[in-house]
């Protein structure tokens, strides 16, 4: 609704028209609508408010893929996300390299498919470290062999697996692998012209460094496109403060696993001793019977314990806990 003006104002308006200082052309009126050209080939689906909060649910996932991998890896893994867009499946599926490695994901209970493609010296690096070399990709490109690919799927179930936990405030995932394609034309999971998500993630493995892009259609996220809002984001995010998130800190810790030893004592002997060591020959260790044994956990000595035995195992019952610096 336009300004009202007071009965002063529109005496003092007349006047000027009248006088001739003011001409009726400058008196601003509606403002011309200049109209938008629209691509049906291109509708826009995806708002930026969409690919935002898609950032934000990869930005969990990158922290979650460079905590795990590492394990399987043995190597320092960063991976961080460098931006999101919204494209045509052809657009994206002619900008593919031959070789590449694709995964095809069920995104279960959502229809359809979404795919990760993962560039191909980062899968070539992988499957170096995992063969015990140092991570280094290929200087020249090929085809991964059959047995590569065993390998590597290995190492893709477990970034497929990771995607459960950042989606959770959105909805409960249940991603599942199908298969893994090398030749982007044998990845056609919608049609062309479908309008997809892109969110490209920087993975570096040493000095290895590639990209990895999440391809989510249109049709797979169609029905969850409401909660793709960071507003829904941040209501739906549970309380993580105070005394509750203390409480499910320490019942997650008490569930990890840690590796408990009993060393009965230690001994040095020559190595020609050792390579005609036979069985019924005895080594001398540097502690007692009656004295107390040693117990670590992890590297850590922890506790003194007696040795001893329960039904048809043996055991050491805890006499002392050793504080720090004991």
């Amino acid at each position: 609704m336009g300004e009202v003006l007071s009965q002063n104002e529109i005496d003092s308006l007349l006047q000027a028209l009248s006088s001739g200082e003011l001409d009726a052309d400058d008196i601003g009126g509606a403002d011309e609508i200049v109209a938008k050209n629209y691509d049906f080939r291109r509708p826009a689906k995806f708002s930026k408010e969409h690919l935002r909060t898609l950032e934000i649910i990869f930005e969990h996932y990158g922290r979650l893929v460079s905590t795990n991998l590492p394990v399987y890896l043995r190597k320092n893994i960063q991976v961080s996300v460098v931006n999101s867009e919204a494209c045509t499946f052809s657009e994206f599926s002619t900008a593919l390299a031959n070789p590449v490695l694709l995964a095809i994901v069920n995104f279960s209970p959502l229809g359809g498919n979404i795919m990760l493609e993962l560039a191909a010296n980062l899968g070539f690096a992988m499957i170096d470290r995992m063969l015990g070399g140092q991570g280094d990709a290929l200087e020249k490109s090929r085809d991964f062999s059959e047995i590569e690919l065993s390998i590597v799927e290995k190492v893709i179930l477990t970034c497929v697996q990771l995607l459960r936990e950042p989606w959770k405030n959105v909805i409960e995932i249940n991603p599942i692998l199908e298969r893994i394609e090398t030749n982007p034309q044998y990845a056609q999971i919608i049609a062309p012209s479908e309008m997809i998500a892109i969110v490209t993630i920087s993975m570096k493995i040493g000095d290895v460094e590639g990209l990895m892009n999440v391809c989510l259609p249109y049709f797979t996220l169609e029905s969850v496109m409401d909660k793709l809002n960071t507003k829904y984001w941040f209501s739906t995010m549970k309380d993580t403060s105070g005394e509750q998130f203390k409480e499910h800190i320490e019942t997650l810790l008490r569930k990890v696993s840690m590796p408990v030893k009993a060393v009965l004592g230690e001994s040095t002997i020559t190595v020609n001793d050792f390579a005609n060591l036979q069985i019924g020959d005895i080594i001398k260790l540097n502690s007692k019977v009656n004295n107390d044994l040693n117990i670590y956990v992890g590297n850590i000595r922890k506790f003194k314990a007696l040795p001893g035995s329960t039904k048809d195992s043996y055991a050491v019952r805890v006499t002392s806990i050793l504080r720090e610096g004991e």
